[in-house]
């Protein structure tokens, strides 16, 4: 007897992307149509990213308004407007495993542009900025020059950019530290000390690539909050999680930074240290994702158990030993953007939940995509469309009226601020979570 839609936990099955059949031409266009079939005769994801309404629009338009009017050629736009946000698997697809329909759309999309990039039909340009470690160390290394080369005000370099990389002109790209976090960490460590109760906590801050690179401020937040309430804390940056070749379908690469990555990782695990990550995709990759690439490597599997998101962390300090005293109100409210991959890993809205710590806060959630989506926010051929699944989002934050706007993806939070041009967000910066724990303890 078939069911209507699953009333069980949703589960996820390994990527199998070694297996022949995974690229196997015929055998994709089968089940791409399958999938195409039960999405076009249910049409409860029409409003999630514009996949979708693609897909729904050429359906209606085709001969005999089905999938099998449709040819192949024409599942390629369809595969090119998913960011991989997961949310049609998290939020809204009633016929996700373990119903029959067996259905995941996002990683089917991966599993077509893994067949793309097999026969050499991705673009270069994206591929080589997935390149994180390398671009960023020449970012950090000569930070003042690049930043003042890719400012959105310098119109004649950016021009210049866009015609030879095709990034559009007009996004407002992420500035260079001028030092890595983990640089910062070796330096300032043992100089930030406060009076604070003892606690057997330990944990090492997983840094991430934006963090290390570009964002070195949400680091130090969380580092000074950590130690405010008397965890012990290291840092470790073996390299990225891999989550920009993910969205470029080099899966080879995403297992290889897993197992360089996991094995550092793992020494502070087996130490008794509990890894902490401080963007949300990264944090999605360490628990989910490489899992189902290395299903059968039980270092992952560990790795996985013992990773935290900050947020997530912050909120079991104060549900078990209670946190630090000293934090004070925030003048404004704030509205928490709970992002994508925030929503994916299935913790619940931590960010909100940490954030009620502060006295009389004013909080209000906005749980919609930015569309920005790593490079497809980036891209000129996608920005426009990165803006228009983004512009609502703008429009409920500018809607709520708060003073800040918190968000624990900083390319979503990028994205979002850029609109105020259109929408006049009210916040006066995007920032992450920690940092306004670390404003209200005026650390």
């Amino acid at each position: 007897m078939s069911k209507e839609g699953s009333t069980e936990a949703p589960i996820r099955h390994p990527i199998d992307f070694e297996n022949p059949d995974f690229v196997n031409s015929e055998k994709l266009d089968l089940e791409m149509r399958r999938v195409f079939d039960i999405c076009h005769g249910c049409r409860r994801c029409f409003n999630l990213c514009d996949s979708f309404p693609k897909l729904f629009d050429m359906i209606d338009e085709s001969k005999n308004e089905d999938v099998e009017s449709l040819s192949s050629d024409q599942f390629a736009p369809v595969v090119d407007a998913c960011t991989l946000c997961d949310m049609c698997f998290m939020t809204k697809c009633p016929y996700v495993p373990p119903h029959e329909f067996d259905l995941d759309f996002p990683h089917l999309m991966l599993r077509y542009r893994t067949a793309q990039k097999k026969l050499g039909k991705l673009s270069f340009i994206p591929r080589q900025l997935a390149e994180i470690d390398r671009n960023s160390k020449f970012g950090v290394m000569f930070s003042k020059l690049v930043n003042w080369v890719s400012n959105i005000k310098n119109k004649f370099f950016r021009k210049i950019l866009e015609i030879i990389t095709g990034i559009d002109i007009r996004v407002q790209l992420p500035k260079y530290n001028s030092e890595t976090f983990s640089n910062y960490f070796k330096n300032q460590k043992n100089r930030i000390n406060y009076e604070s109760k003892t606690s057997n906590r330990k944990v090492v801050i997983y840094s991430t690539c934006f963090v290390n690179f570009n964002k070195k401020n949400t680091g130090v937040a969380a580092l000074k909050v950590l130690k405010k309430n008397g965890v012990e804390v290291q840092e470790a940056y073996p390299g990225c999680c891999g989550m920009p070749f993910l969205e470029q379908a080099d899966l080879p690469k995403v297992v290889g930074q897993a197992k360089k990555v996991s094995k550092e990782l793992l020494e502070w695990i087996n130490k008794g240290y509990k890894v902490i990550t401080l963007t949300a995709s990264c944090g999605l990759m360490l628990k989910f994702e490489w899992p189902l690439l290395l299903p059968n490597d039980e270092n992952i599997k560990k790795l996985s158990k013992n990773t935290v998101d900050i947020d997530e962390y912050i909120v079991d300090i104060s549900k078990n030993e209670g946190l630090a005293e000293g934090l004070h109100e925030i003048d404004g409210g704030i509205t928490v953007h709970h992002a994508c991959h925030a929503r994916a890993q299935n913790m619940g809205i931590k960010a909100r939940d940490m954030l009620k710590l502060i006295p009389n806060a004013k909080i209000d959630i906005v749980e919609r995509c930015a569309g920005h989506g790593g490079t497809f926010g980036v891209m000129k051929e996608t920005h426009d469309l990165a803006v228009k699944v983004g512009r609502p989002t703008a429009r409920q934050i500018k809607n709520k009226n708060n003073k800040y706007m918190a968000s624990d993806c900083p390319l979503a939070g990028k994205h979002l601020k850029q609109l105020e041009a259109d929408t006049n967000i009210s916040s006066d910066e995007a920032v992450h979570p920690i940092e306004l724990i670390a404003k209200s303890y005026k650390l």
